[in-house]
């Protein structure tokens, strides 16, 4: 047996005409490989990729960035941990610094690094004052109040930017300006001001103090819940919620009463200084305060229109009333305005991201509802809705 017959191969002789001619054999079929998928959103996660990217080194080097704004006419400045920008442009060597004072004042610190409002406005007068080409201030004031140490605190450092005029401490004036609101402790660091500009429809007013507190011991008794108090003194239990109204010293009430009595009459020393001052120092120009003007002290809401009329403000208009009126007491014609911000950190990028997902979803109402904490002393007012 030959070795093709062995391995199962057949030879066919080409000469074979028993044999059917090639061309008569069908066709091979050819299989079609299947077309290979693109992945789809691979382009997708390298844009994504590439923002990210560029928004780190945004962050991390955007001080060079402002830099070489400030280099290129931009006018951004920076001194310590705020920065100035110029928001109009006038090409004036003056400046009129714009500080805003916005939403509920207080003492609690926004984020980690331990500023808030009060010390935030702090540092913005002191790099106005400390610029000799700042040649005045005006304060935005759009709030309803809040704490008492921070309104008084704020307030003194407008004042003392100022000056008391004794022994040359002439300082730079300061022009408040009212938004929709500013009442109460909102009014309160706006009193001290050379020059008070608010609208005819600006809520303000409310002069007055108010502390709270909840009994919530009806509640207690319902559900069976029976408070075990151990005090070193028969006053330590103080606007507790869990006493029996009955069970209420009246020397507690009497006590409370005359803390809020005492610093209401310093709001009022403080308006009538403020105001007093102005007008001395304004030449009689502007508006005295009325000779009985305690009358609507007593906490009531006015309009800018009625505090105009008893004296609370100098003059009737807006922002830009403000400004005119800024430089006019400045002696000059002509002022770029400036704004001091906090520049943007990586950290604190990242700190409120992380706040965000923490903190969920937020239904915002276009309402600022305060949360008073018991205990603690409050100018604040309620905000009226049309």
């Amino acid at each position: 047996m030959s070795l093709a017959k062995r391995v199962g191969f057949v030879r066919f002789n080409a000469m074979d005409s028993s044999l059917p001619p090639p061309y008569d054999r069908p066709p091979p079929v050819m299989s079609q490989a299947s077309p290979v998928r693109a992945r789809r959103g691979g382009w997708g996660w390298i844009i994504t990729t590439l923002i990210l990217v560029a928004v780190v080194v945004f962050l991390l080097f955007g001080r060079i960035t402002d830099s070489l704004l400030g280099l290129g006419g931009g006018g951004w400045e920076s001194d310590g941990d705020l920065e100035e920008v110029v928001v109009e442009q006038h090409r004036s060597p003056n400046k009129i610094a714009v500080i805003e004072v916005s939403g509920i004042i207080s003492s609690q610190a926004w984020d980690g690094s331990g500023r808030n409002m009060v010390r935030l406005i702090r540092d913005q007068l002191k790099m106005a004052q400390e610029d000799p080409d700042v040649r005045a201030v005006v304060l935005k004031v759009d709030s309803p109040g809040g704490e008492v140490m921070a309104s008084d605190d704020i307030a003194r450092s407008v004042r003392d930017f100022q000056g008391d005029g004794s022994d040359g401490d002439e300082g730079k004036p300061v022009v408040a300006v009212m938004g929709g609101v500013a009442a109460s402790g909102g009014y309160y660091i706006s009193a001290p001001a050379r020059w008070i500009v608010a609208n005819e429809m600006t809520i303000t007013g409310s002069i007055g103090v108010i502390m709270h507190s909840f009994n919530y011991r009806g509640l207690l008794d319902k559900v069976g819940l029976y408070p075990q108090v151990f005090k070193s003194g028969r006053l330590k239990d103080m606007l507790s919620g869990s006493k029996k109204m009955e069970d209420v010293d009246p020397e507690e009430k009497q006590i409370i009463q005359d803390m809020v009595n005492a610093t209401y009459e310093r709001f009022k020393s403080v308006v009538l200084d403020g105001r007093a001052k102005a007008w001395k120092d304004n030449s009689g120009d502007g508006r005295e305060l009325v000779s009985d003007w305690v009358r609507y002290a007593d906490g009531r809401v006015i309009t800018g229109a009625q505090a105009y009329e008893f004296g609370f403000v100098d003059e009737l208009g807006t922002s830009e009333t403000a400004v005119d009126r800024a430089m006019e007491l400045a002696g000059i014609s002509e002022a770029n305005l400036i704004e001091y911000r906090e520049p943007v950190r990586l950290f604190s990028f990242l700190n409120l991201l992380g706040e965000s997902r923490a903190r969920g979803v937020k239904l915002d109402l276009g309402l600022d509802f305060p949360r008073l904490e018991t205990g603690r002393l409050y100018f604040i007012s309620s905000t009226v809705l049309f």
